[in-house]
């Protein structure tokens, strides 16, 4: 009897084969394409974020499931309109706003960065020393200062390779409002009627959770943070004697890292709407007041851990979205003033570009001994988000379709389709919400 060939031997035919590492080499392609777009989505969920979410299902149960779906194509466009201008440019949204608007909107951008920045930051040092005082007894305000100081210490004296590796993977903490959502039972006719059938009120509470939904969401932030990290993304990347890869090329890679980064990020806030919706609405508790009443939430999924599980949450997500707050503001007034600037850069390098980020920082620490409730403080760093957020939206708008800054890299229509879309219904909320106050 003839040997059977080498070939007809083999346990798994060669196309079978072939196929398999295709697919392995094309998962690990993708996985090195994430980077400013997925940190920039799980940043979105920082403890403002958690907060915001946790604080509308317990008022409106499965109410507002819906915006998760509404927000994702216009936070996908928002930030791929400010990864586009850093990538065409390659400058930041402050540096392109000076080159080619006047000082006068420049410093007015620059402003509304700084204020709703450092609320935030204030916000979410707040949040993290009030998880952090929830597992050790002691007081939140003890933490915050030492959180503060950690945090300016990463910044400072952290390479960007190093400190992007490291964000990626703190967004693994957020999954488990996603395994609590599906431990809690909840009733899934009621969810499915939540997430696509919109209900809208037009009461005060309902429109001022709305805003705030949106504005932890569609954060002014993120713009500049999404525009400055691809522009650095970039040069990090790049090789000595090594032409840079096609622009076109840049541009799919920045879409699907952004995509991936925005998607996550909503995935996230749904659950976390769903899970609070599930167990705290459901048993009456429509405030969240401290941060034992949101930790309540994971005991599905935690049991008596919860409130350790909650603390890492948030801390995590602290760690993640405070040092993005900071930096946005840092990159906005070094490209403001045209100062040397960058993560990559030693702080001897770039001193101005660093002394922002410290004067952020403790000005943000400042006003937690305020007397300010941490979890209300939270929620309004979202509400105020949402408000300064539309005009920006706008000036994103112009610069995207400008033909000396863009070139032939313009929006198409389905961008700006996304980008006036979000500027409008972000705009009107705030207008509605206004009224009602008055």
């Amino acid at each position: 009897m003839p040997d059977t060939p080498k070939e007809e031997r083999r346990d798994e035919p060669r196309p079978q084969r072939d196929y398999d590492r295709t697919v392995v080499t094309k998962l690990r392609s993708f996985g090195r394409e994430l980077g400013p777009g997925l940190v920039t989505g799980a940043a979105d969920d920082d403890p403002s974020g958690i907060a915001t979410y946790s604080q509308a299902g317990a008022a409106f149960g499965f109410g507002l499931l819906w915006t998760a779906l509404v927000s994702l194509p216009l936070m996908t466009a928002v930030q791929l309109m400010c990864a586009r201008i850093g990538l065409v440019s390659q400058q930041g949204l402050a540096a392109v706003v000076r080159e080619h608007y006047s000082k006068y909107l420049l410093w007015a951008v620059c402003a509304l960065l700084l204020f709703g920045n450092t609320v935030n930051i204030a916000a979410d040092l707040g949040g993290m020393g009030a998880a952090a005082g929830l597992i050790t007894g002691h007081k939140s305000l003890l933490w915050v200062p030492l959180f503060a100081a950690i945090i300016i210490a990463f910044l400072v004296f952290s390479s960007y390779r190093f400190m992007s590796s490291v964000l990626k993977w703190l967004t693994l903490v957020l999954f488990s409002y996603v395994v609590a959502a599906f431990l809690a039972d909840p009733d899934w006719s009621a969810v499915a009627s939540g997430t696509f059938r919109p209900r809208v009120e037009m009461s005060r509470e309902y429109l001022l959770t709305f805003v705030a939904i949106m504005g932890t969401t569609i954060s002014p932030y993120l713009f500049f943070w999404q525009a400055a990290q691809n522009v650095e993304h970039h040069n990090d990347a790049a090789e000595p004697g090594r032409p840079r890869r096609a622009l076109e090329r840049e541009l799919r890679t920045a879409g699907r890292d952004v995509g991936a980064g925005m998607f996550i990020s909503n995935l996230i806030m749904y659950f976390i709407i769903l899970t609070t919706g599930a167990t705290l609405h459901e048993t009456g508790m429509t405030t969240i007041d401290s941060a034992a009443d949101a930790a309540w939430a994971l005991e599905p999924v935690a049991g008596q851990a919860a409130s350790l599980i909650f603390a890492l949450g948030i801390i995590g997500t602290g760690m993640l979205g405070v040092p993005v707050l900071a930096g946005s503001a840092a990159y906005a007034v070094a490209e403001a003033g045209d100062w040397r600037r960058g993560m990559n850069r030693k702080p001897r390098q770039a001193r101005h570009f660093y002394i922002v980020i410290v004067l952020a920082m403790v000005i943000g620490m400042g006003l937690n001994f305020a007397g300010i409730n941490p979890m209300r403080m939270l929620f309004g760093a979202a509400v105020v988000n949402g408000v300064l957020a539309p005009p920006l939206i706008v000036i994103i708008l112009l610069i995207c379709n400008n033909r000396k800054v863009m070139g032939e890299k313009r929006n198409g229509w389905l961008i700006n389709t996304g980008g006036i879309a979000a500027a409008l219904l972000m705009g009107a909320s705030a207008v509605f919400l206004l009224i009602s106050w008055l």
